[in-house]
């Protein structure tokens, strides 16, 4: 039973996987004829793709050759209609193009039929492609359908109620943007007026043209322009339109009285100022007060009652800046600042402004508490230079500037702080580029065989036309008159020459010829009498070269010229600059001499004295002549040696080890020698000394940068005053005398401090008591019955006199005995 049992169980089991394989293949045959009939499907399908796109190419040949047809039927139709209007006079033509016409118009009628036909049959095949897509993707899609479908959210609308009322303005809600929003115009903000223009004929009104646009071109694009004529010729003025008002307004600011020749100086207005000008009330309203920038007085220094000057000094690597008073005992500070500059700073010709050096640019500072006056923005400002009568600066940046708009070197109105011009500049190894007239009113630069003269302050070209001087190497302004002094090398056989000329009429004064010129230097002595030209030459038979100074004497008929030979080597020159004498160094190491001359009325140039085995590099004047200092600055370890030439003895001989510079204060009582953290990085001081070379002071500063004097203006005192003065000495020195005692001890100066403020304070207070009882004189009037007893003399008839006696002391008085 049990093996039985067994068998059938076995037999059971292969039934039930007969049964199992039978199923699953025929649900693999099942899957496998589905997947055939959906690849058939989907086959067909793309039969009827195949078919519909093979019907749409043959509608798009139809529309193709429908379009060809209207084409040609139009054009058919054009010519058509030109020979209609050609031949309008024929009759029977005529009929016979309406028959044609007629016949061209049904056969564009049935082409516009046939591509309306095609144009059906385009679109139901392209909708049974549309169809047949969508069902073979139906078909390749997924069977499987999920049970329950998730509805979708309906999408978020932001649009308004229908019954929303908007109370929100738009000030409130974009009043930001709304402030930048352009204003409306009429379109004349743009347009200038350009009055005093010349009056030319129709033959030279391109040149006008051209010459006008060259000038106010450079302001912003003109985008029309309108000359009046009247009787064959414009009227005098123009109107010039700019492409926007900002240009506008900047052709107004820098065009007006700009000078374009003698007879001609433009007037520039904007067109809408003549709207202003016309509607002004006949009702005179008082204008409003504008308030008044107070600097203070900016030539204080010059009013110290101990007539002590001032000076710049940087210290700390210039970190810090600091003002001091000159006085004998110490320096004084007046106002100290850190970082006040960020490199160095200089004085104004005249003293008035102390300018300090930016990386944004200029900034000028002045008045009793150098509060700030004015500013300039030039980005990368490195050099400076002022015009002699303080009204221009000149400021130079290395950085790059553009063509249309020049930013190398910018001329500055002082007073206004507006800039008047612009200039390209590639280098500025030979600075100042502008050399400044003496007073002002002209300038001048050295470009390549051209000498510029501009003039202010309209700051063009000097009858709009350079110099043309080939060759032209240096020049240089004379110190007390307008006249350039300048000169030409040799240029094969035609020699050097020296040429004076005065402006503005470009007379020249003298030409002076000289040849075998190797190299020329110009020296003005400082009030323009005297020019000294040293002439360095090469002579035949002689090794090296030989030096002459070509004296001129400027105040003198026909400027003669006298002539001094120098058979040593040059190394230093200058001018007295009150006077006519000038000292040179020559010679070479270690023999070194200084010579003195004097430059006599008689025509004679006289050599004075001569010293030897000196050690000096420089020569220094004072500012008021007479006295002077050699010195060996840097490499020859800071010698000096102090001369009065009024009688040619060396007062004395004293060393500042490794000085660099020296500045002689305005008045010439006192010399300053430094050795600047610039040039060395120890021993860095400043020592001052007397005109005669008595060491005074010993100012350590750490890192010490620079020193330099406040100039002064020139004296208000004519020449008859000042002889008077040095006659009445005598009376003056006593007074001198007694400062000069007082000031030598510190405690005396003290107690003379302490007097003046205890008188000051005296005087306040009696001032004060004075007015108060002034003041109080009506109440005491009414308190004494009207009875004046301020005056000891008054109501003398009312007074009753009375006598009193009284017993104040009693004194016994032993007298001994007489033996």
């Amino acid at each position: 039973m049990k093996e039985t049992s067994d068998g059938e169980l076995s037999e059971a089991e292969d039934e039930v996987v007969a049964v199992e394989t039978a199923a699953v293949a025929a649900a693999t045959t099942t899957a496998t004829e589905s997947a055939m009939e959906s690849e058939s499907a989907v086959a067909e399908t793309e039969v009827v793709v195949a078919e519909t796109e093979a019907e749409m190419v043959v509608a798009e040949v139809v529309v193709a050759e429908a379009e060809v047809v209207v084409a040609e039927a139009v054009v058919v139709a054009e010519k058509e209609e030109e020979k209609e209007e050609k031949e309008d006079e024929e009759d029977e033509e005529k009929d016979e193009e309406d028959e044609e016409k007629d016949e061209k118009k049904e056969e564009v009628e049935e082409a516009e039929t046939v591509v309306e036909e095609a144009e059906a049959e385009t679109a139901e095949a392209e909708t049974v492609v549309e169809e047949a897509e969508a069902e073979t993707v139906e078909e390749e899609a997924e069977p499987e359908v999920p049970e329950e479908a998730e509805l979708e959210e309906p999408e978020e609308s932001f649009s308004d109620p229908e019954d929303f009322v908007d109370d929100i303005s738009d000030e409130e809600l974009v009043g930001d943007l709304l402030k930048d929003q352009p204003e409306e115009a009429d379109g004349i903000d743009s347009v200038i007026v350009v009055d005093n223009v010349p009056q030319v004929g129709p033959d030279r009104l391109e040149k006008l043209r051209n010459v006008i646009q060259k000038i106010f071109s450079k302001f912003g694009k003109i985008a029309n322009e309108f000359y009046p004529e009247a009787d064959g010729k414009t009227k005098g003025y123009i109107f010039l339109e700019y492409s926007s008002p900002t240009c506008a307004v900047d052709a107004v600011k820098n065009a007006d009285g700009y000078k374009l020749d003698k007879q001609h100086t433009f007037r520039v207005n904007l067109f809408t100022d003549f709207d202003k000008y016309m509607n002004i009330s006949d009702d005179w309203e008082i204008p409003e007060k504008q308030p008044f920038k107070d600097f203070g007085n900016l030539r204080h220094w010059i009013e110290d009652p101990d007539c002590r000057d001032q000076c710049s000094i940087i210290y700390e690597s210039g970190d810090r800046t600091a003002i001091m008073w000159n006085d004998i005992k110490e320096p004084v500070v007046i106002e100290e600042r850190a970082r006040w500059t960020e490199t160095y700073v200089r004085w104004s010709p005249k003293g008035t402004y102390l300018t300090t050096f930016h990386q944004r640019g200029i900034a000028l500072w002045g008045g009793e508490k150098f509060k700030q006056i004015q500013r300039f923005s030039h980005q990368g400002v490195q050099l400076i230079d002022f015009s002699p009568c303080e009204r221009y600066m000149v400021s130079f940046s290395p950085l790059m500037d553009t063509k249309d708009d020049p930013q190398a070197i910018i001329i500055w109105d002082v007073l206004t702080g507006q800039k008047k011009r612009g200039f390209h500049c590639e280098s500025s190894a030979h600075w100042p580029i502008f050399k400044w007239s003496h007073d002002g009113k002209f300038f001048a630069r050295m470009t390549q065989d051209t000498l510029s003269i501009y003039e202010a302050p309209s700051m063009g070209l000097l009858d709009k036309k350079s110099l043309k001087t080939c060759g032209i190497k240096e020049f240089s302004w004379s110190p007390g008159d307008n006249v350039i002094a300048f000169w030409v090398p040799e240029d094969k056989d035609i020699p050097a020459r020296v040429t004076l000329m005065q402006f503005p009429t470009r007379q020249e004064m003298r030409v002076r010829n000289l040849f075998n010129v190797v190299d020329c230097k110009l020296h003005w002595q400082k009030n323009g009498d005297y020019l000294c030209v040293k002439v360095d030459r090469t002579l035949k038979g002689i090794q090296g070269l030989v030096t002459n100074f070509e004296i001129f004497r400027m105040r003198e008929k026909q400027v003669p010229v006298d002539v001094v030979e120098m058979k040593e080597g040059i190394i230093a020159f200058a001018w007295e600059p009150n006077g006519s004498r000038f000292a040179v160094l020559h010679g070479e190491v270690p023999r070194i001499s200084v010579s003195f001359y004097h430059v006599k009325n008689n025509g004679k140039i006289d050599l004075i004295k001569v010293f030897d085995k000196q050690q000096g590099n420089s020569i220094f004047w004072s500012p008021q002549g007479q006295f002077l200092v050699v010195a060996g600055l840097r490499s020859m370890n800071g010698a000096l040696a102090f001369f009065d030439t009024s009688d040619c003895t060396l007062m004395n001989v004293a060393e500042h080890y490794m000085a660099s510079d020296i500045e002689w204060d305005p008045t010439g009582r006192y010399v300053v020698t430094s050795v600047s953290w610039w040039s060395h990085k120890v021993d860095n001081a400043y020592w001052m000394w007397t005109f005669q070379g008595r060491l005074l002071q010993k100012n350590t500063k750490d890192r010490f940068c620079q020193l330099l004097w406040r100039p002064r203006p020139a004296t208000l005192l004519s020449q008859d005053q000042l002889k008077q003065i040095k006659k009445d000495y005598k009376k003056y020195s006593k007074i001198f005398e007694q400062k000069d005692r007082l000031s030598q001890s510190k405690a005396s100066k003290e107690l003379v401090d302490k007097r003046r403020r205890m008188m000051e304070e005296f005087h306040k207070y009696r001032e004060l008591t004075t007015q108060t009882y002034a003041e109080q004189k009506p109440q005491r009037l009414e308190l004494r019955g009207g009875v004046d007893t301020d005056e000891l003399d008054s109501n003398v008839d009312d007074w009753e006199e009375e006598t009193f006696e009284f017993f104040v002391t009693e004194e016994i008085i032993p007298v001994g005995d007489q033996e």
